[in-house]
């Protein structure tokens, strides 16, 4: 349990620093409300209509995105210690690598990918 003390004293010390900021923000910040409550953003006001719609696509290839870039974010740690598991690591990496080439073109051949 001493192995963890040094955790538990950080986390302690976050946290009360985390309410200490909140008390005085809540304690010494302005009470003024906005008077306009549309989103602002990087300095300008909002031009249009607040309810711009994306289309499904859309969603698709970030979804798309999401998971293959994750799923390559796995190979570092394999490339770190490739030597260390030997063959069994490549024969691995091996079958992961063809599994992701035939989804990708699974997802290819189907159109997900195309922007209409």
């Amino acid at each position: 349990m001493q192995a963890y003390l040094p955790a538990v004293v950080f986390v302690l010390i976050g946290a009360g620093l985390g309410v200490v900021f909140a008390t005085i923000n809540t304690l010494l910040g302005p009470r003024r409300s906005r008077r306009d409550a549309s989103p602002y953003e990087s300095g300008m006001p909002s031009a249009g209509p607040g309810g711009h719609r994306f289309g499904v696509s859309f969603y698709l290839v970030a979804i798309l995105f999401l998971i293959f870039d994750l799923e390559l974010l796995l190979l570092y740690p394999i490339a770190v210690v490739l030597l260390d598991f030997g063959w069994h690591a490549i024969g691995a990496l091996a079958v992961f690598m063809g599994l992701l080439g035939v989804a990708f073109v699974y997802e290819w051949r189907r159109g997900s990918l195309d922007w209409k």
